[in-house]
């Protein structure tokens, strides 16, 4: 991973990830993409990394390339609604990043009750245990773009969005994910634990591999038909604008939030801030697929027109800048693809569209 330097006083990353040596993590939700990435980056600054993570997000053996078995200093297979293992986790704990989340926005959408129970139920537990872990430094939430859902401004354009405009998701995700920030500032507010609210953009990057009924993660979605010979689909003909940031810079902005100063208290955008529609997503793929096309479908309703992050607020309080290019992150994805044929999901390969 790139290492950068500080805006204001010079100091590089990895000078500053060194607070974290040989302090105690844990991740929840650490088998995931964003968590397994985490973890890795946690363990390379020789942290103690225990993963919380029910396994079962993915068909398929996704989870393993993701790594985080590997990677983990310990790995508990469990529910962030166990209360009970909960607080054994985090009791010694210095530093949580509760990444666990039903985060599949349509899943969300078909399966509200589920969406609650992990984002809303799951989450208070973590929060209330967090609360009363005698020795926890800071906590970071992952939360997301989705609370911004179009904007409040008229759609006239990619709009920008800022930490400090109303949030109006439309999505079950989204609004799962606005509860989780407002009760994080609540009670850890008052348990006088630090804390850090981060508002993912569009996370892809390999080994990210699509779920079935799902319309998330284009760049994995657009790859795997277009390798697969069948048309890119463009729900609503990609004309949605999203800010596409690859899991490496999400990894390093989150660690990033457990020990710069400026971040506790804050909510702040991780994003790019560079606009682009999903169909410009596509033309990129398109060159390593020559004869692919694409198929225009209906935009489902609970995906957002969207917009792209004010990054000010990243600058400033982490003193970093995300660093690969969505050119770059796709190039990156269709040679781990081309590499790695046997991420191809049997239910996609099998299944005519």
């Amino acid at each position: 991973m790139a290492d950068a330097e500080g805006t204001d006083t010079g100091d590089s990353v990895s000078s500053r990830l060194e607070k974290l040596r040989g302090t105690r993590v844990v991740v929840t939700g650490g088998g995931g993409l964003v968590g397994s990435r985490l973890t890795a980056l946690l363990r390379g600054v020789e942290a103690e990394v225990a993963v919380l993570d029910r396994l079962d997000a993915y068909p398929d053996s996704t989870h393993e390339l993701f790594g985080a078995q590997k990677s983990a200093s310990r790995l508990v297979v469990g529910d962030i609604c166990d209360r009970e293992t909960v607080r054994e986790l985090l009791s010694g704990a210095d530093y949580v990043v509760h990444a666990a989340a039903y985060a599949d926005v349509a899943a969300c959408t078909r399966r509200p009750d589920i969406a609650f129970r992990a984002n809303i139920e799951g989450t208070e537990v973590v929060l209330e245990e967090a609360a009363a872990a005698a020795d926890l430094r800071r906590l970071v939430m992952v939360s997301s773009a989705a609370v911004y859902g179009n904007g409040t401004a008229p759609l006239d354009g990619p709009q920008v969005f800022s930490e400090d405009q109303p949030p109006h998701p439309l999505s079950v995700y989204g609004n799962s994910k606005l509860w989780a920030e407002h009760q994080t500032r609540l009670l850890l507010g008052a348990a006088g634990i630090e804390y850090s609210i981060l508002r993912y953009f569009s996370v892809y990057g390999d080994p990210q591999i699509v779920k079935p009924g799902s319309h998330s993660w284009m760049v994995a979605w657009l790859t795997l038909h277009a390798k697969l010979g069948r048309p890119m689909r463009l729900n609503g003909g990609g004309v949605q604008v999203r800010d596409m940031v690859h899991v490496d810079d999400i990894a390093m902005a989150t660690a990033l939030a457990l020990v710069e100063d400026g971040a506790a208290g804050a909510t702040v955008n991780v994003g790019t801030g560079v606009p682009t529609s999903v169909r410009e997503v596509g033309e990129l793929i398109q060159p390593h697929y020559p004869g692919s096309e694409f198929v225009i479908t209906p935009r489902p309703a609970d995906d957002p027109l969207g917009g792209y992050a004010d990054t000010d607020r990243l600058h400033e309080l982490l003193r970093w800048k995300p660093g690969i290019t969505v050119r770059e992150g796709v190039d990156r994805y269709v040679r781990w693809l081309e590499a790695t044929p046997e991420a191809v999901p049997n239910w996609l390969a099998e299944n005519a569209t």
